[in-house]
This record gives structure tokens, C-alpha cells and sequence, in this order.
């Protein structure tokens, strides 16, 4: 199984900060000046729209690939995918992009988060894997 990296930890530290900024403000937000009187509920309420953000920003750790002698299984932040290598024309990782390809038929591709350009490395070796999973797929 791939799953990025770096997303994964930049995804964690911005989860963090943002329910420590949110808690900090729902502390804060019981003494006002300004006349306006904040109740506990108020307080909770923010407390959980952090949590809420932070649990949204986590969703960005959740891209991985899943790949045998048969196809691969791409899940991306929000949906999932399974290709027969058959249906693959090629994995590939274009010059400046991103995040790793497969090449489908008819000019489609489907993109691979879990494979990231900032994993430097790691990105290699899966885009590696990758294709030696295809190449032996093609050519049974």
C-alpha cells in the first residue's frame, strides 16, 4: 500500500494548529469588552468547529494506492477507484506535476494522490512499482 508522506504530516500539523487556535479563541471568547456575553455553549461550539476543520484538513492525508498482479485500487481524498491493469495504458509522472497518472484509454487519465512529487524519492520507487506491476500484467 502507498500513501503520501509529507501530506500526511503537513495534514496532522495544520489539524493540530487549527483546533489549538480554535480552543484558544473558545477560552478567550468567555471575557469580551465589547458588551456581548458569550455562554458555554458558544465556547463548545467553537471548540468543535475545530475539530470539524481539523478532521477536513485530515482528509488530504487520505489519498493510497493499492496495486497486484490483477489492477490497482486508487483512492484520492474523497473516492476510490479500481482499474484492471488491462484498462491502463501506462502510469506515468509528467514533468511538473504534481502527483503520479495512470494513462487510460481515449486520452482519459485518472490521478494518483498518493504518489506526490514533495516525497521526492518514495514517489519514485511506488511510480517504479508501479510500472513493473503493469509491465507484468501486459505481458502475460
Amino acid at each position: 500500500m502507498i500513501r503520501p508522506r509529507r501530506a500526511f504530516w503537513m495534514s496532522a500539523t495544520l489539524a493540530v494548529l487549527l483546533v489549538a487556535v480554535f480552543v484558544v479563541v473558545a477560552v478567550l471568547l468567555r471575557g469580551s469588552n465589547t458588551g456581548v456575553r458569550f455562554q458555554t455553549s458558544d465556547q463548545v461550539a467553537m471548540i468543535g468547529i475545530g475539530v470539524l476543520l481539523g478532521l477536513g484538513t485530515m482528509l488530504f492525508a487520505m489519498p493510497r494506492v493499492r496495486a497486484d498482479a490483477e489492477g490497482i485500487e486508487v483512492r484520492n481524498v474523497l473516492v476510490g477507484k479500481r482499474f484492471a491493469w488491462t484498462d491502463v495504458l501506462s502510469v506515468s509522472f509528467p514533468d511538473g506535476a504534481s502527483w503520479a497518472r495512470l494513462e487510460l484509454p481515449d486520452d482519459e487519465y485518472y490521478s494518483v494522490m498518493a504518489v506526490q512529487a514533495v516525497d521526492r524519492e518514495r514517489a519514485v520507487e511506488a511510480v517504479r512499482v508501479l510500472r513493473r506491476l503493469h509491465k507484468q500484467a501486459w505481458s502475460e
